[in-house]
């Protein structure tokens, strides 16, 4: 009984000793440098007319070549601030390469949120490995036609 007291105890240091390790490499990533930048290349500012199809492009960029962790794109009513669009589905893309490009095609339909005689932003966000962390928010406005 003794020695499974031992072994229990000794597990215990064990896994606590592990978790401090995570949390010490952890730290060091919090205070990395990444140097983010957002290239919207698609959709440009010009009108669209409802019933288009949108070409999405953005590029997530780290100019020291760190990983990317996180991206998001949505697009939202100016307005009313009604989400339409809101992807990748896990924002968590940890992109070693430096760079995490997202492409989508989206279309302006009143099934999809779209309504003509509106005005809409695409915003772009990219930051560490934890929520603000070296964040980074690029948007652009359009507006959509009815047809």
């Amino acid at each position: 009984m003794k020695n499974l007291f031992y072994l229990t105890l000794l597990l215990f240091a064990g896994v606590f000793i592990t978790a401090c390790d995570k949390d010490e490499n952890h730290d060091h990533e919090e205070t990395a440098d990444f140097d983010y930048r957002i290239d919207i290349n698609s959709p440009s500012v010009e009108a669209k007319q409802l019933g288009d199809s949108m070409h999405i492009h953005v590029d997530f960029v780290s100019e020291l070549d760190a990983i990317v962790h996180h991206a998001n794109v949505r697009i939202f009513s100016k307005t009313t601030g009604v989400e339409v669009y809101n992807a990748p589905g896990e924002a968590h893309v940890h992109e070693e390469s430096g760079t995490f490009s997202w492409h989508d095609d989206f279309n302006l339909t009143e099934a999809n949120g779209i309504l003509g005689h509106s005005d809409w932003i695409l915003e772009a966000k990219v930051w560490g490995h934890s929520e603000g962390l070296e964040e980074v928010v690029k948007s652009i406005e359009f507006h959509v036609h009815p047809h």
